[in-house]
C-alpha cells in the first residue's frame, strides 16, 4: 500500500507541474499571439463594459447561441456547467493520493456542494454520451460534405470528449468508493443523503475490504490526474485545437463582440480600418504608405479576428447554414476560419520576428524641402529597406532564422488558388471560395461563440479588390457602371423616372414639384433596382399605389437618387462604396430627409445602418412595415376574391437576407400576407433565422454561378414543394433570383405554370383593387422596361 501510494504521489504531483506548466505558458502565448493582430478603433471592443458583461452572462449560463439545436444546447450546457463546477474535484484527487480518506478543508461534506457535484457529474456523463453519439450520427462517412462536421479535426474532437468522459467516470467511481469507506467508519449516517446520484456504485464495491478500497481510491485518483494534465499537456502544445480552447477562449470572444446588448454582428459591415483608424477616402493623398487596404496578409486582420480565428470550436453550424456550401461550391466558412487560424499560428513566429525588429529598426529621416536627388533617392531606399522588414519575401536575412514550417508560411499567400503543382504557392484561401459568399451572414447568426465571419471575407475582398485588382470578371461592368452611371444596370440618371409614366396619379418629385422633403411625411426610396428592372418596377409602381390610396404624403428624388452602393461595398470595392454612398448622404441632408421607405432589403440595410457611418441619420422602414402599419390602422382595407373565384390561395414567403437575418424582420411580412383575405400561408422549413439564400447578396446578383448547382434554384425548389401557388418575396434581388428559379424549374417541368412569384405590395394591392372594385389583378403592369 505505500509503495502504491508513493508512486501515485511523484506521479501525480509530477503530472500536475507539467500539466499546469504547460497551460499557463499556453496562456500566456496567446496573449502574445493576439497581439501581433493590428489593433481595433480605440473603445470599439471595450464600450458599454456592464452591457457587455450581461450578455456574456446571458449567452453563457443561458446557452442562447446554442438553443437552435435544444437537445444538444442542453446536453452541452451540463457538459459546460460541469467543467467548471467539477475543477474542485482535481484538488481532492490530489489530496486522496497522500490520504484516501481526505475531504476538502471547510467544505467538508457540505450536503449542497455534495449534491451540486454529483449532479454535474451524473449529467455531464450523461451530457458527453448523447454528444458523442450526436458526433457519430453525423459523421462525414454517412453524409459526405452534408454532415456539419465535415473538415473538422476529428481526433481532436474525440480526444476531448473521451477526456471529460474519463473524468466523469472517475469521478462516479470515487464517488462509490468515498461512500464505502465513509459508510463504514461512521462518518457520515446516511449515505444517500450525501450521495444521491452514485451511491449504487458504493453498493456495488461493498463487499470489497477497506484496504481494496482505499487502493482502489489512490488509482482511481491518480488516473483522474493523469487524464486531466494530459490534456492540459495536448492542448498547451496544440494552440489551433479550438474544441478544447473554445472552452476558455469564447468568453473574451463574446465580451468584445461588436453590439454590447448582444447583437449578432450582422447589419452594417465595419469601416475600412488601417492601424485602429477608420481610412479618410476624402484624404487618400496623407495616407502613410504602408497603410493596410483591407486584409492582404493575416497580420492585417484585428486582434480581435485573430481571437475569432482561435475560438472557433469546429461545430459546423455555420457550414450546415451556407448556401454557398449547401450547393457545391468550395466555401466553407467554418473551412476558412480554420484554415485562417491554422495559417496565422504557423506565421506567428515570422510576425513576432519582423515586429521584434521593426521596434529595434530606426525609421530613416525624411529629407527636407532642399535636399538634392541623391539625398532623396537615398532616403526612397533606406526606407524600402525599413519597410521590407514586415515582408518575408524581401527580407530573407530574417526570414532563415525561422523553422522551414515557419517560412512556408510567411510566405505563403492569403489568397490564392489552391490547384498549383508549386505546394509552397498554395493560397490560404481559394479565390473561388472567396468569391462565393453572399454575405447573406448564415453564419454569423449560427455562431455560438461569436465569430463574425462576414467582417472577416469583405476585409480580404477589399485587399483583393484595391490593392491586387483580383476579382471576378464580371464586377468590373458592375463597378465602370456605378462609377459612370450610378446605377448596376448602366441606365441613364434620366430614366429613373420612367416607372412612374402609367400611374393614374402623380408623383411629386423633389426638386421638380416640391423644395425639399421637410413638406413631405415620407421620402420613397426607389432604388436602381425598382426604377430599372422589369420585376421590381411591378413592386415600385404597387407601393406608390398604395401609399397614395391610404393617403400617404410622400415624394421621390428621381434622377437625384444614385445607387446606395451595397454591391460596391460588399464586393470589396470599398472606395466606390464612399463615393457613392457620401453623393447620397449629402443630397438626403440637403433635401431634409427625414423618414424614408424602401422596397429593396439591401437599400433599407445600407441607408438605415451604414449611412450613419458617414453623417446620414434617418429613420428608415421597410415597405412590408409601413404597409402592415396601414393595414393595421385601417387604411389599407384588402378584400377576398369573389365567390367563384380561387379562395383560399397556399402562399409561402421567402426571408430576404438582408431584411431578416442581418436586421431581425421577420413578423411585419408574415402579418401583412396574414392580413390578406382567402390566403393560406404555408411556412418553408428554412425561414426566419434559418432562411436559406437566393443567392444575390454579396455581389453575387452580378457574377455568374459556374460551380456546383445553383442557389436560387435549391431555394425555388424549396418554395415550390410547400404547394404554394404564390412565393411572396419582400426584395427585387430575391424577385430576380427566385423568378430565374421558377422559369427554370417550370421549364423542367418541376413546377406549375400557375406557380407565380410576387412582392408582398402586390398581393396586398390586389386586394385593395377589390375591395375599390378595380381590377383583380395580383400583380400591376409595369411601365415600358428601360431596358
Amino acid at each position: 500500500m505505500f509503495a502504491l501510494q508513493l508512486f501515485a504521489v511523484v506521479i501525480g504531483l509530477a503530472a500536475t507541474a507539467i500539466g499546469w506548466t504547460f497551460f499557463i505558458n499556453r496562456i500566456i502565448r496567446f496573449v502574445r499571439y493576439f497581439k501581433l493582430g493590428a489593433p481595433t478603433v480605440e473603445g470599439e471592443r471595450t464600450n458599454q463594459p456592464s452591457a457587455r458583461t450581461v450578455t456574456l452572462l446571458r449567452e453563457f449560463l443561458g446557452h442562447t447561441r446554442m438553443a437552435r439545436l435544444p437537445i444538444v444546447a442542453i446536453a452541452h450546457w451540463v457538459t459546460m456547467i460541469s467543467f467548471g463546477v467539477l475543477v474542485l474535484t482535481l484538488a481532492q484527487a490530489t489530496m486522496q493520493l497522500f490520504d484516501p480518506h481526505a475531504v476538502l478543508p471547510l467544505i467538508g461534506h457540505f450536503v449542497p456542494y455534495e449534491w451540486v457535484t454529483e449532479f454535474f457529474a451524473f449529467f455531464g456523463l450523461l451530457g458527453i454520451l448523447y454528444l458523442i453519439v450526436v458526433r457519430q450520427l453525423n459523421k462525414p462517412k454517412e453524409k459526405g460534405r452534408y454532415s456539419r462536421f465535415y473538415g473538422s479535426t476529428f481526433w481532436e474532437a474525440y480526444y476531448v470528449e473521451f477526456t471529460i468522459l474519463g473524468v466523469a467516470l472517475c469521478i462516479a467511481l470515487l464517488r462509490g468508493a468515498e461512500y464505502v469507506l465513509q459508510t463504514r467508519t461512521g462518518e457520515l449516517t446516511n449515505g444517500i443523503l450525501h450521495f444521491p446520484f452514485f451511491f449504487w456504485i458504493g453498493e456495488l464495491l461493498s463487499g470489497a475490504s477497506t484496504g481494496f478500497i482505499e487502493a482502489f481510491i489512490i488509482v482511481v485518483a491518480l488516473i483522474k490526474l493523469l487524464i486531466s494534465y494530459a490534456w492540459m499537456v495536448t492542448v498547451g502544445i496544440t494552440p489551433t485545437m479550438g474544441v478544447a480552447w473554445h472552452r476558455f477562449l469564447a468568453f473574451p470572444n463574446i465580451w468584445f463582440k461588436r453590439y454590447p446588448d448582444g447583437k449578432t454582428s450582422l447589419g452594417p459591415l465595419q469601416p475600412m480600418v488601417s492601424k485602429g483608424e477608420p481610412i479618410d477616402f476624402e484624404n487618400m493623398e496623407d495616407m502613410e504608405e504602408d497603410a493596410s487596404m483591407g486584409a492582404g496578409k493575416v497580420e492585417d486582420f484585428t486582434w480581435k479576428g485573430l481571437l475569432d480565428f482561435s475560438t472557433c470550436t469546429e461545430c459546423g453550424r455555420c457550414q450546415s447554414q451556407c448556401p454557398a456550401w449547401n450547393t457545391e461550391k468550395p466555401l466553407s466558412p467554418k473551412l476558412m476560419i480554420m484554415n485562417l487560424r491554422n495559417h496565422a499560428n504557423a506565421k506567428a513566429p515570422w510576425m513576432q520576428a519582423a515586429q521584434q525588429a521593426q521596434a529595434e529598426a530606426v525609421p530613416p529621416a525624411e529629407p527636407g524641402p532642399d535636399a538634392d536627388k541623391k539625398e532623396k533617392k537615398a532616403y526612397a531606399k533606406a526606407l524600402d529597406e525599413y519597410n521590407s522588414i514586415s515582408d518575408p519575401h524581401a527580407n530573407l536575412d530574417l526570414l532563415g532564422t525561422l523553422s522551414e514550417a515557419a517560412q512556408t508560411e510567411a510566405v505563403r499567400p492569403l489568397v490564392g488558388a489552391q490547384d498549383v503543382e508549386d505546394l509552397t504557392e498554395l493560397g490560404v484561401i481559394d479565390p473561388d471560395a472567396l468569391w462565393a459568399c453572399t454575405t447573406c451572414g448564415a453564419c454569423v447568426e449560427q455562431c455560438p461563440v461569436d465569430i463574425e465571419h462576414v467582417d472577416h471575407f469583405v476585409d480580404m475582398r477589399r485587399y483583393q479588390v484595391l490593392i491586387e485588382s483580383a476579382f471576378p470578371s464580371e464586377l468590373s461592368g458592375l463597378f465602370k457602371n456605378l462609377e459612370n452611371k450610378q446605377n448596376p444596370w448602366g441606365m441613364a440618371q434620366r430614366k429613373r423616372m420612367e416607372w412612374a409614366k402609367n400611374l393614374d396619379f402623380e408623383v411629386k418629385q423633389v426638386g421638380a414639384d416640391i423644395e425639399d422633403l421637410g413638406e413631405t411625411e415620407y421620402l420613397f426610396w426607389v432604388g436602381c433596382a425598382g426604377a430599372f428592372e422589369d420585376r421590381a418596377v411591378k413592386t415600385t409602381q404597387a407601393v406608390a399605389e398604395l401609399l397614395h390610396i391610404a393617403g400617404v404624403d410622400f415624394a421621390v428624388l428621381g434622377d437625384g437618387e444614385s445607387c446606395t452602393g451595397d454591391p460596391a461595398r460588399r464586393a470589396g470595392n470599398e472606395f466606390l462604396f464612399q463615393m457613392l454612398a457620401q453623393a447620397n448622404v449629402e443630397v438626403l441632408n440637403e433635401m431634409k430627409a427625414r423618414k424614408i421607405v424602401v422596397t429593396c432589403a439591401h437599400c433599407f440595410n445600407t441607408i438605415a445602418n451604414e449611412y450613419p457611418q458617414l453623417g446620414g441619420n434617418f429613420e428608415v422602414v421597410h415597405h412590408t412595415q409601413l404597409l402592415n402599419k396601414l393595414v393595421r390602422d385601417k387604411r389599407l382595407t384588402p378584400v377576398a376574391p369573389a365567390a367563384g373565384e380561387a379562395v383560399a390561395t397556399p402562399v409561402t414567403y421567402h426571408d430576404p437576407c438582408y431584411l431578416g437575418r442581418h436586421n431581425g424582420i421577420y413578423t411585419p411580412p408574415r402579418e401583412l400576407i396574414g392580413s390578406l383575405p382567402g390566403v393560406e400561408y404555408r411556412e418553408m422549413d428554412r425561414s426566419k433565422e434559418f432562411s436559406f439564400c437566393c443567392g444575390a447578396g454579396g455581389a453575387r446578383m452580378w457574377m455568374e454561378e459556374t460551380i456546383g448547382s445553383r442557389i436560387n434554384i435549391n431555394r425555388t425548389k424549396e418554395a415550390v414543394a410547400t404547394g404554394a401557388e404564390q412565393i411572396a418575396i419582400g426584395c427585387p434581388f430575391c424577385r430576380v433570383m427566385l423568378s430565374d428559379g421558377l422559369t427554370s424549374e417550370q421549364a423542367e417541368g418541376n413546377a406549375s405554370d400557375g406557380v407565380e412569384v410576387l412582392d408582398v405590395s402586390q398581393m396586398l394591392l390586389a386586394g385593395v383593387r377589390r375591395g375599390q372594385g378595380g381590377a383583380g389583378a395580383t400583380a400591376v403592369e409595369p411601365a415600358e422596361s428601360p431596358s
